[in-house]
């Protein structure tokens, strides 16, 4: 809960920033500045590093920063509470993949309508903003599945700003120019760092922790709140004023989440 509030609000911090700096930009930011914080603090550049180590590192915060680079695309054109609905479907197909069951069928049957209920709300826009969290949600699973490698590896938290860093330089052709272009901004530069703290160090951090101790499927299905908590916070922050279609739809993805429980899954 405490992870899904400063992600959101983190969210919602980036979204203002939308008029000044492109979302690229500020995807970019977030992500190398909330690796550049972890890197600092844990002076991770003393540790020894083997290459498969670094490998998987590097995968997981490639993986990371493009869920990131697509959320904030699809935001630009999406409600926060749909984009994060919809991209929910990453989670989905893990936690239905690894119960692997009838309930877990039903469950991406339910999200997939939730997507589609989602994806009528607003013609302007809806095309783009879908592909985008859709996209996001592909990498959402990827960040799943490695990063539960990383959590239990010896780099740990290490890995976690080591690959954010990687990232960062994976998703920086796409950010880069709206970076320079806003370096005599120093307010929006420090907004943009600011969203790598709320949206990436604090609540990535707690998936690390959460990581170690549960399965695949079983985190997925622990991110349950995050579709609630952020139409909680786009109403509170960005008057976003979800309509009765969106609750449906939003809704119709979190009976997915729960439906997708691995029965047989021992935490």
């Amino acid at each position: 809960m405490v992870g899904a509030v400063s992600q959101y609000l983190g969210a919602a911090v980036a979204a203002t920033l939308f008029d000044e700096l492109a979302p690229s930009g500020v995807a970019l930011l977030r992500v190398l500045g909330a690796g550049a914080m972890i890197v600092l603090l844990r002076r991770s550049w003393r540790r020894r590093w083997e290459l498969a180590v670094l490998g998987r590192a590097a995968a997981f915060g490639v993986s990371l920063a493009a869920m990131n680079l697509c959320f904030y695309l699809a935001m630009d054109k999406l409600p926060l509470g749909n984009a994060v609905a919809i991209e929910f479907t990453g989670p989905v197909v893990v936690a239905a993949v690894g119960a692997r069951t009838l309930r877990s069928a039903g469950a991406l049957i339910l999200a997939i309508a939730g997507v589609l209920v989602l994806a009528g709300v607003e013609a302007e826009g809806t095309a783009r903003g879908v592909t985008f969290a859709l996209l996001a949600g592909a990498f959402w699973a990827g960040y799943i599945l490695l990063g539960h490698r990383v959590a239990r590896s010896p780099a740990s938290v290490d890995g976690l700003g080591l690959g954010m860093l990687a990232g960062a330089v994976a998703i920086g052709p796409f950010g880069i120019s709206a970076v320079g272009d806003a370096l005599d901004a120093p307010l929006v530069i420090a907004l943009g760092v600011a969203t790598g703290l709320l949206s990436n160090v604090i609540p990535y951090r707690i998936d690390q922790a959460v990581m170690r101790r549960v399965d695949p499927p079983r985190f997925a299905l622990l991110q349950a709140l995050l579709p609630v908590t952020a139409t909680v916070v786009g109403l509170a922050a960005l008057a976003q004023v979800p309509s009765g279609q969106e609750l449906l739809g939003i809704g119709l993805v979190i009976l997915a989440i729960a439906g997708s429980r691995p029965g047989a899954t021992s935490a």
